[in-house]
């Protein structure tokens, strides 16, 4: 399943961009959820994760960048990108080089817009992930066979490991 997080302040925007992208692009799975407060969005990025964001810039509560640099704590696997009426290249830049936004995409959106760069943005967060499973991978290669199993079996079954002994030495069951 491919979780998508829209930010914007126009309730009407965000149903249209969510219309947009049911019809038009080709993601089997696709769960779109929609927010037009940015802090409420964020405490939702806390509780679950989304592959990727697309956010407003103009926002009466929050920039977007201000917003897509808090996700990028938050969730920084997470692709951000920002859809904005304004063609400002400072804003851009900024978004860019702040929030290290993916896409900058103006407003009104193109349709061939969200085709070309949605499945870039997937292909980006499929491979922060697998980079983050090769960190996690080469962290657990420092450990002995025999640790890594200990550590199946405790997740497995917590306390496991755990060996009570007797006072003459023996082991209790």
């Amino acid at each position: 399943m491919r979780r998508f997080l829209l930010v914007d302040d126009e309730i009407n925007v965000l149903h249209a961009l969510q219309r947009s992208m049911r019809q038009h692009l080709q993601i089997d799975d696709l769960y779109i959820e929609i927010f037009t407060n940015p802090f409420d969005a964020l405490s939702r990025a806390c509780e679950c994760r989304f592959d990727l964001v697309i956010s407003d810039q103009r926002m009466p509560h929050m920039s977007g960048i201000d917003f897509l640099n808090a996700m990028k704590d938050v969730a920084p696997e997470t692709v951000r990108m920002m859809l904005s009426a304004s063609t400002e290249f400072e804003i851009a830049m900024s978004a860019i080089n702040e929030a290290q936004v993916f896409r900058f995409i103006p407003k009104p959106w193109q349709v061939s817009d969200l085709q070309d760069n949605i499945p870039l943005a997937l292909a980006l967060r499929d491979k922060l992930l697998e980079e983050r499973r090769l960190l996690e991978e080469s962290q657990h290669a420092q450990l002995t066979p025999q640790e890594m199993e200990a550590r199946r079996l405790e997740r497995e079954e917590p306390g496991i490991m755990e060996v009570k002994w007797g006072p003459d030495g023996s082991v209790i069951l």
